[in-house]
Protein backbone atom coordinates (compact mmCIF):
# COMPACT_ATOMS: atom_id res chain seq x y z
CA UNK A 1 0.00 0.00 0.00
CA UNK A 2 1.40 3.40 -1.03
CA UNK A 3 0.54 5.96 1.65
CA UNK A 4 0.12 9.41 0.12
CA UNK A 5 -0.02 12.93 1.51
CA UNK A 6 -1.42 15.52 -0.91
CA UNK A 7 -0.63 19.22 -0.46
CA UNK A 8 -2.65 21.64 -2.59
CA UNK A 9 -4.10 25.06 -1.74
CA UNK A 10 -6.99 24.81 -4.21
CA UNK A 11 -9.59 23.00 -2.11
CA UNK A 12 -11.62 21.56 -4.98
CA UNK A 13 -8.54 20.12 -6.66
CA UNK A 14 -7.26 18.77 -3.34
CA UNK A 15 -10.55 16.97 -2.64
CA UNK A 16 -10.96 15.68 -6.21
CA UNK A 17 -7.39 14.41 -6.50
CA UNK A 18 -7.58 12.72 -3.10
CA UNK A 19 -10.86 10.99 -3.94
CA UNK A 20 -9.54 9.88 -7.33
CA UNK A 21 -6.30 8.39 -5.97
CA UNK A 22 -8.04 6.80 -3.00
CA UNK A 23 -10.03 4.65 -5.44
CA UNK A 24 -6.85 2.79 -6.39
CA UNK A 25 -6.49 -0.57 -4.64
CA UNK A 26 -2.84 -0.01 -3.68
CA UNK A 27 -3.01 3.71 -2.77
CA UNK A 28 -4.22 5.28 0.46
CA UNK A 29 -4.43 9.06 0.93
CA UNK A 30 -3.50 9.50 4.60
CA UNK A 31 -3.68 13.30 4.76
CA UNK A 32 -4.85 16.32 2.76
CA UNK A 33 -2.91 19.55 3.37
CA UNK A 34 -4.09 23.01 2.28
CA UNK A 35 -0.52 24.38 2.46
CA UNK A 36 3.10 23.34 2.81
CA UNK A 37 3.37 24.06 6.53
CA UNK A 38 0.42 21.80 7.37
CA UNK A 39 2.02 19.04 5.28
CA UNK A 40 5.38 19.41 7.03
CA UNK A 41 3.75 19.44 10.48
CA UNK A 42 1.85 16.25 9.67
CA UNK A 43 5.00 14.53 8.39
CA UNK A 44 6.98 15.53 11.48
CA UNK A 45 4.32 13.95 13.70
CA UNK A 46 3.49 10.96 11.46
CA UNK A 47 6.66 10.27 9.49
CA UNK A 48 6.11 6.51 9.31
CA UNK A 49 2.58 7.05 7.95
CA UNK A 50 3.71 8.73 4.70
CA UNK A 51 5.52 7.06 1.76
CA UNK A 52 5.04 9.79 -0.80
CA UNK A 53 4.02 13.45 -1.06
CA UNK A 54 2.24 14.99 -4.04
CA UNK A 55 2.49 18.75 -3.80
CA UNK A 56 1.79 21.94 -5.70
CA UNK A 57 4.58 24.54 -5.88
CA UNK A 58 2.99 27.85 -4.96
CA UNK A 59 1.17 27.50 -1.62
CA UNK A 60 0.86 29.63 1.52
CA UNK A 61 3.46 29.45 4.32
CA UNK A 62 5.73 26.93 2.61
CA UNK A 63 6.10 26.24 -1.13
CA UNK A 64 6.17 22.74 -2.55
CA UNK A 65 9.90 23.09 -3.28
CA UNK A 66 10.58 24.26 0.30
CA UNK A 67 8.54 21.30 1.56
CA UNK A 68 10.54 18.89 -0.60
CA UNK A 69 13.78 20.40 0.71
CA UNK A 70 12.59 20.05 4.31
CA UNK A 71 11.84 16.32 3.92
CA UNK A 72 14.73 15.52 1.56
CA UNK A 73 16.59 13.48 4.19
CA UNK A 74 13.52 11.45 5.16
CA UNK A 75 12.52 8.22 3.45
CA UNK A 76 9.63 9.99 1.67
CA UNK A 77 9.42 10.53 -2.08
CA UNK A 78 8.07 13.80 -3.50
CA UNK A 79 6.13 14.51 -6.70
CA UNK A 80 5.51 18.10 -7.80
CA UNK A 81 2.17 18.52 -9.58
CA UNK A 82 1.86 22.06 -10.90
CA UNK A 83 0.57 24.37 -13.61
CA UNK A 84 4.02 26.00 -13.86
CA UNK A 85 6.14 24.69 -16.71
CA UNK A 86 9.04 27.02 -15.85
CA UNK A 87 12.44 25.41 -16.25
CA UNK A 88 13.79 27.22 -13.19
CA UNK A 89 11.20 25.56 -10.97
CA UNK A 90 12.16 22.14 -12.30
CA UNK A 91 15.86 22.67 -11.64
CA UNK A 92 15.19 23.84 -8.08
CA UNK A 93 12.79 20.93 -7.51
CA UNK A 94 15.39 18.39 -8.64
CA UNK A 95 17.99 20.03 -6.39
CA UNK A 96 15.49 19.62 -3.52
CA UNK A 97 15.35 15.87 -4.16
CA UNK A 98 12.01 15.73 -5.98
CA UNK A 99 11.47 12.39 -7.78
CA UNK A 100 8.60 13.47 -10.02
CA UNK A 101 7.59 16.71 -11.77
CA UNK A 102 4.30 16.65 -13.68
CA UNK A 103 1.96 19.29 -15.01
CA UNK A 104 -1.62 19.46 -13.75
CA UNK A 105 -3.01 18.97 -17.23
CA UNK A 106 -1.30 15.56 -17.45
CA UNK A 107 -3.71 12.61 -17.89
CA UNK A 108 -4.68 10.76 -14.69
CA UNK A 109 -3.11 7.56 -16.03
CA UNK A 110 0.22 9.40 -16.34
CA UNK A 111 0.06 10.46 -12.68
CA UNK A 112 -0.79 6.93 -11.54
CA UNK A 113 2.02 5.50 -13.64
CA UNK A 114 4.42 8.06 -12.13
CA UNK A 115 3.35 7.18 -8.57
CA UNK A 116 4.05 3.49 -9.16
CA UNK A 117 7.34 4.08 -10.98
CA UNK A 118 8.63 6.48 -8.30
CA UNK A 119 7.51 4.12 -5.54
CA UNK A 120 9.85 1.48 -6.98
CA UNK A 121 12.81 3.87 -7.19
CA UNK A 122 12.26 5.57 -10.54
CA UNK A 123 12.03 9.23 -11.50
CA UNK A 124 9.44 10.87 -13.76
CA UNK A 125 9.78 14.33 -15.32
CA UNK A 126 7.37 15.91 -17.83
CA UNK A 127 9.30 15.49 -21.09
CA UNK A 128 8.47 18.97 -22.41
CA UNK A 129 10.39 20.51 -19.50
CA UNK A 130 13.62 18.55 -19.59
CA UNK A 131 15.40 20.32 -22.44
CA UNK A 132 14.49 23.81 -21.24
CA UNK A 133 15.62 23.02 -17.71
CA UNK A 134 19.19 22.29 -18.71
CA UNK A 135 19.47 25.05 -21.31
CA UNK A 136 18.36 27.86 -18.99
CA UNK A 137 20.83 28.07 -16.09
CA UNK A 138 19.82 29.89 -12.89
CA UNK A 139 22.61 32.46 -12.24
CA UNK A 140 21.39 33.53 -8.78
CA UNK A 141 23.05 32.53 -5.53
CA UNK A 142 20.87 31.42 -2.60
CA UNK A 143 21.33 34.78 -0.83
CA UNK A 144 20.56 36.79 -3.97
CA UNK A 145 17.40 34.74 -4.44
CA UNK A 146 16.26 35.31 -0.84
CA UNK A 147 16.89 39.07 -1.05
CA UNK A 148 15.17 39.35 -4.42
CA UNK A 149 12.15 37.38 -3.20
CA UNK A 150 11.69 39.75 -0.26
CA UNK A 151 12.19 42.75 -2.56
CA UNK A 152 9.43 41.38 -4.80
CA UNK A 153 7.15 41.40 -1.73
CA UNK A 154 7.76 45.14 -1.43
CA UNK A 155 10.17 45.06 1.50
CA UNK A 156 12.76 47.84 1.84
CA UNK A 157 16.50 47.18 1.98
CA UNK A 158 16.41 47.68 5.76
CA UNK A 159 13.49 45.25 6.19
CA UNK A 160 15.24 42.64 4.03
CA UNK A 161 18.43 43.09 6.07
CA UNK A 162 16.49 42.59 9.29
CA UNK A 163 14.70 39.50 7.97
CA UNK A 164 17.90 37.85 6.70
CA UNK A 165 20.09 39.02 9.63
CA UNK A 166 22.41 40.89 7.29
CA UNK A 167 23.63 44.48 7.01
CA UNK A 168 21.86 46.87 4.64
CA UNK A 169 25.07 47.19 2.62
CA UNK A 170 25.27 43.42 2.10
CA UNK A 171 21.62 43.32 0.97
CA UNK A 172 22.24 46.17 -1.48
CA UNK A 173 25.18 44.21 -2.88
CA UNK A 174 23.05 41.07 -3.32
CA UNK A 175 20.26 43.00 -5.05
CA UNK A 176 22.69 44.87 -7.29
CA UNK A 177 24.48 41.64 -8.23
CA UNK A 178 21.16 39.92 -9.02
CA UNK A 179 20.04 42.85 -11.19
CA UNK A 180 23.35 42.81 -13.09
CA UNK A 181 23.15 39.06 -13.72
CA UNK A 182 19.61 39.39 -15.06
CA UNK A 183 20.33 42.56 -17.12
CA UNK A 184 17.68 44.38 -15.10
CA UNK A 185 17.66 48.12 -14.41
CA UNK A 186 16.45 47.72 -10.81
CA UNK A 187 15.42 45.19 -8.15
CA UNK A 188 11.75 45.17 -9.20
CA UNK A 189 12.58 44.32 -12.81
CA UNK A 190 15.12 41.74 -11.61
CA UNK A 191 12.47 40.10 -9.40
CA UNK A 192 9.98 40.07 -12.28
CA UNK A 193 12.50 38.38 -14.62
CA UNK A 194 13.48 35.83 -11.97
CA UNK A 195 9.84 35.00 -11.20
CA UNK A 196 9.06 34.55 -14.88
CA UNK A 197 11.99 32.12 -15.18
CA UNK A 198 10.90 30.23 -12.07
CA UNK A 199 14.05 31.15 -10.13
CA UNK A 200 12.27 32.73 -7.16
Amino acid sequence: MIKLLIAEDQQMLLTTLSSLLDLEADIQVVHQSPDGKDALDFIKNNEKSVDMVITDIEMPYLTGIELAQAIKQKNIKTIILTTFSRAGYLRRALDAGVKGYLLKDSPTDELLSAIHKINTGGRVIATELLQDAWMDQDPLTSNERKALKLAAEGKSTEQIAETLFLTSGTVRNYLSSAANKLDASNRIEAARIAQKKGWL
